[in-house]
């Protein structure tokens, strides 16, 4: 392999590139050589992601990563900010994760299913009120999530605006260096003064009640605005992609709107199907056999979530959308160490969001031609940056 594949076809954007799909039936793990001239792997087979992600002897280091696509940026990239979670791995990892994880377990996350559905359906309502024709990312897709979050962390919700824009930036591949070290340094600034605000008068959320952990300002700043951009972007992408990818399969549609108890294999299936965190990446921190192949100390591994979630070895008829098909096992949340902390409380935001905006809108179609959805492509999560979307009879209102 030369390069990573990013060739999309434009006629499914829920496909992942050719090759990659090539890939992934013929082996699971490639030679890849990466922009920096490092000599890795890419993993395309789902047994094989599945492995290296809950293998701790990979890490998640950024500084001893090496970057499978062309950013611009050169030389060794930098140690993970502090209370970014995604890029160290244990001890550091396992001290944040454990002061975290019993605040999003299933019986708490659950437990906030009724505001979820009183934010869905004033997000439908305000749908209604500004239809036919609205962009669903802005109206309803990014703002059911946003407000979850902002509520859970005690964060203003008028800020998040501004927070998605930086979050948005620090995300965006194309980025200059200087423009995501200025979008960093505008949301730590933010989140430290919030941070300082909750500990001198603590609030019912959970950033106050991590004040009383032993995180320093520092960490509690960085975990703070690592939670913040995570609930506000991952979530709002995989409603407003999941919902094009329902409105581009209309028996499916409608089978979501025929069978209530459908919900939780279509949030399931969607995450499967329309992925949307399509790339992850690994180093060796020991010499490690992985489906045959020998992985060398020091060699990254580039793992394409897209493609394990299409592998027929997995998944029968895995470019087929159905919502009936038992698609437990995807890696759409990750797996291992570093599974998606805030997987629960996006399933509880899809399970209402989707079931109630198919009901309560049966009509709804694209209100824009397929070729001119713009798709976030060059970013860390893909999905679309707008939705446009109508309903009532075709050619009314």
């Amino acid at each position: 392999m030369a390069a990573f594949p990013t060739a999309r076809s434009e006629s499914c954007p829920f496909d992942p590139p050719a090759e990659l799909t090539r890939l992934c039936e013929e082996r699971p793990l490639t030679r890849l050589r990466y922009p920096d001239g490092h000599v890795g792997w890419l993993a395309t087979g789902h047994a094989a992601v599945r492995a290296i992600l809950g293998d701790t002897r990979f890490s998640s280091r950024y500084e001893l990563l090496h970057m499978p696509f062309d950013t611009g940026f050169t030389g060794a990239l930098p140690p993970a900010p502090l209370g970014d979670m995604t890029g160290i791995d244990a001890p550091e990892h396992t001290r944040y994760r454990r002061l975290l994880i019993g605040k999003f377990t299933v019986r708490r996350m659950r437990l906030l299913t009724e505001r979820v559905e009183q934010i869905t359906a004033e997000r439908l309502d305000a749908m209604e009120r500004q239809g036919p024709v609205v962009d669903l990312m802005r109206t309803y897709a990014r703002p059911i999530p946003a407000l979850m979050i902002c509520e859970l962390l005690g964060v203003p919700y008028a800020d998040q605006d501004m927070f998605q824009r930086h979050t948005e930036t620090s995300m965006r591949l194309s980025s200059t260096e200087d423009e995501r070290a200025a979008a960093m340094v505008a949301i730590e600034e933010y989140m430290r003064k919030l941070v300082l605000e909750k500990r001198a008068a603590p609030t019912d959320d959970l950033l106050s009640d991590l004040t009383s952990s032993d995180l320093t300002d520092d960490e509690l700043t960085g975990i703070g605005a690592f939670l913040l951009g995570a609930g506000l972007d991952t979530t709002a992408n995989m409603i407003a992609f999941g919902t094009y990818a329902l409105l581009s399969h209309p028996e499916q549609f409608a089978a979501l709107r025929a069978e209530p108890d459908l919900a939780d294999r279509a949030v399931e299936e969607l995450m499967r199907y329309a992925t949307i965190a399509q790339t992850g990446l690994r180093a060796a921190l020991e010499d490690v056999e992985v489906a045959g192949r020998l992985i060398r100390k020091g060699e990254s591994v580039a793992l394409s979530m897209e493609a394990a979630n299409r592998d027929p070895a997995r998944f029968p008829d895995p470019d087929t959308l159905d919502l009936h098909r038992g698609a437990t096992g995807h890696l759409g949340f990750g797996h291992g160490v570093h599974q998606c902390l805030g997987q629960q409380l996006a399933r509880v935001e899809m399970r209402v969001a989707f079931p109630e905006l198919v009901n309560r809108f049966p009509t709804l179609r694209l209100a824009a031609a397929p070729e001119d959805i713009p798709l976030r492509e060059g970013m860390n999560i893909y999905g679309v940056h707008e939705l446009p979307v109508t309903w009532g009879e075709a050619g009314g209102a």
